[in-house]
């Protein structure tokens, strides 16, 4: 199968060219289940690293999901786009690529909420904002009012608008595709005024109102994690991870130690975002902060996407903030620098300049649409529908046209799929090595007499952050410490290892990173906050092998043997 990241791919071809794809790179890329969909789909998990260079659960690793919400398919394309990347550049002999798998590992779930996005790219779509189980209503009773959904069966949801003297809208003056807000002094005279509906059926309609039952906005898979989830929030689910696509996922994290940066993908606005959804900067560690400046320095002159603190910058109403978002529990639960990428800006593609960040709230200007509308005609004919009769199964005679949002405002248009998101592989890599990197840096034995020899280990993180990764992890004590171990590794023949001073196993706590000398006021005397040198005395006679360890469950781990006498 061929695929250049130009369209979206339903579920069954997904799996198939990811699995073609791993079986052609055996020692590269694997494809496993971490779990099931509510509808009894695998959630795939593609782990990419060179496994020639030690497996990946010995690594420090980068982690990214997408497709969480089912809508937000561009998502999805970015991050199959990153695995086949990954694997193309190795192979070409990208000096960084091969550096980062052959010492970090990259964990890519390219589709978390694969029922939500199968709906989304049906024959006859429909939208869910995440999950498809029926929620708060478990019965799935529909209640009545519009029900949106495809019904002259042309494969788009678009807009209906019935001519009402009363309506909110009316076309723009420029362009009858585009709807513009009716003001406080009406509209001019003559012209038409409409009422704008999502296309969908109306239940039990009585002739006069149209209710919305959504209840809200049904359940919200990133609403179900455990950090900040509350009763109060927007589609939140029954209880933090009640859902088995997020319950799967958490697990799935958790079971992976080594995972030291988190990134989720959604749609839309252009933006990186980061923690905290429910808190200032203010109540953050600023060391964080600071290093979460940091890494959009790097990312927003590739993709273009500015940083923005989601509570900060992006929260409407500070008394009702969000909970259980998947980058808020990467970060408060695990204790690493966690990011939501909102690909694609419709807005910033048509006119040069960014989505403002009240945008999700308010909208774009009437302006903004115009431009997009033009810039669609020009890169993604058709996204904007000429209005065309059709008649109603309850409302008789209406319209359907306008946007069609999915492939316009939602997602990037098939003619800017690959360019939008091929940058964000170099955006995974730079995160992946700034990870912290345990390696063994002296290893050797002195005889004392008497069968006696000091051993000495020493170990250095040559990663860019500490080995506890934020200081949020620091403070709250998230992170074990580093553990160096000891022990006879030759021949039977050369007996046990005696262990004279010291313990065989020992713990050495965290080591810094070189983003230390970020934050230490300018000066430049580094000494060694990275290293860590231990000592053992032990009796054995010349010749035996000793096997020496280091670990760390988010920098990896090392070996070496050294012979004594040798």
């Amino acid at each position: 199968m061929t695929y250049d990241f130009d369209r979206f791919l339903r579920y069954e071809e997904m799996a198939s060219w990811l699995r073609t794809l791993a079986a052609a790179h055996p020692t590269l890329l694997t494809v496993e289940s971490y779990g099931q969909s509510h509808q009894g789909r695998e959630l795939l998990l593609a782990t990419i690293t060179d496994t020639r260079a030690g497996e990946h659960h010995t690594k420090p690793a980068h982690w990214i999901d997408a497709n969480i919400h089912a809508v937000e398919v561009t998502g999805g394309v970015a991050a199959l786009y990153i695995i086949h990347d990954l694997v193309a550049k190795f192979h070409a002999g990208d000096p960084t690529v091969v550096e980062a798998l052959r010492t970090r590992t990259f964990y890519i779930a390219p589709r978390v909420n694969p029922d939500g996005v199968e709906d989304a790219l049906g024959d006859q779509p429909l939208f869910h904002r995440s999950s498809v189980r029926s929620w708060p209503w478990a019965d799935g009773h529909r209640w009545p009012g519009l029900h949106p959904q495809d019904v002259d069966g042309d494969g788009r949801i678009l807009t209906m608008r019935v001519a009402d003297a009363d309506g909110g809208w009316m076309q723009h003056p420029e362009e009858p595709r585009v709807m513009i807000p009716v003001g406080p002094l009406g509209a001019p005279t003559g012209v038409q005024r409409y009422r704008l509906l999502a296309e969908g059926v109306i239940e039990n309609f009585d002739g006069f109102t149209i209710d919305q039952p959504r209840d809200p906005a049904g359940l919200d898979l990133n609403r179900n994690f455990p950090a900040g989830w509350g009763v109060d929030v927007l589609g939140s689910g029954d209880h933090p991870m009640s859902e088995p696509e997020v319950h799967a996922l958490v697990r799935a994290v958790k079971a992976r130690p080594n995972v030291c940066g988190y990134n989720a993908f959604h749609t839309a606005g252009g933006f990186m975002l980061r923690p905290s959804s429910s808190l200032p900067d203010s109540q953050l560690p600023p060391e964080d902060v600071f290093i979460f400046k940091k890494f959009g320095e790097h990312s927003t002159p590739l993709t273009t996407y500015p940083v923005h603190s989601v509570y900060e910058d992006l929260t409407w109403d500070k008394s009702r903030v969000m909970g259980g978002a998947g980058d808020d529990w990467a970060y408060d639960h695990l204790g690493v620098y966690s990011w939501t990428t909102e690909f694609w800006d419709a807005i910033y593609r048509a006119t040069g300049e960014h989505s403002p960040t009240d945008v999700w709230y308010v909208g774009p200007t009437p302006a903004q649409d115009l431009a997009v509308c033009k810039w669609s005609d020009e890169h993604a004919p058709g996204s904007y529908v000429a209005w065309y009769p059709f008649q109603h199964p309850q409302l008789g005679a209406v319209e359907l046209g306008g946007v069609d949002a999915f492939h316009t405002w939602t997602n990037a248009p098939s003619s800017r799929l690959k360019a939008e998101v091929a940058p964000h592989t170099e955006v995974a890599v730079y995160q992946a090595m700034a990870s912290p990197r345990l390696e063994i840096k002296l290893a050797d034995a002195t005889a004392l007499g008497g069968d006696v020899w000091r051993v000495r280990l020493g170990v250095a993180n040559t990663g860019w952050l500490p080995t506890d990764i934020t200081q949020h992890a620091r403070r709250k004590k998230i992170v074990l410490p580093a553990v160096l171990e000891i022990a006879a590794a030759g021949s039977a023949a050369a007996g046990p290892l005696d262990l004279v001073e010291g313990e065989a196993r020992v713990r050495i706590g965290q080591l810094e990173g070189r983003s230390k000398h970020l934050l230490d006021g300018g000066a430049m005397s580094d000494g060694t906050p990275d290293r860590y040198l231990h000592t053992w005395l032990v009796r054995a006679s010349g010749g035996t092998t000793i096997s020496l360890t280091a670990s760390h469950q988010r920098a990896g781990t090392a070996r070496t043997t050294i012979t004594l006498g040798s």
